[in-house]
């Protein structure tokens, strides 16, 4: 029995059983791929709801400019340690 004669032996036995090995592939495949999906978009709710936390925008010391952008906290304004600012003061606008 030479290796190609065992070769064709081997893939006739498996024959059956490769079209519900190939089904059960692709449907792992869709699986994870709406599992990386749906993990992803729970992370960016998660972090955009985060970020709508800080009051820096509506701070009557926000000055909303890149040079200078609060005028008590600089280092901290519009990031996450500004979440809990103790400064923060409601902006009173003035018309």
């Amino acid at each position: 029995m030479t290796i190609w004669q065992f070769l064709k032996l081997v893939i006739q036995a498996i024959e059956p059983l490769l079209v519900p090995i190939c089904f059960a592939c692709a449907w792992l495949l869709v699986a994870l791929l709406a599992w990386n999906i749906w993990s992803s978009v729970r992370a960016t709710v998660a972090r955009a709801k985060l970020m709508h936390r800080i009051p820096c925008a509506n701070c009557q010391f926000f000055t909303n400019d890149h040079r200078l952008k609060c005028t008590v906290h600089p280092h901290i304004a519009n990031s996450e340690q500004a979440i809990d600012c103790r400064d923060y003061q409601e902006r009173i606008d003035r018309k």
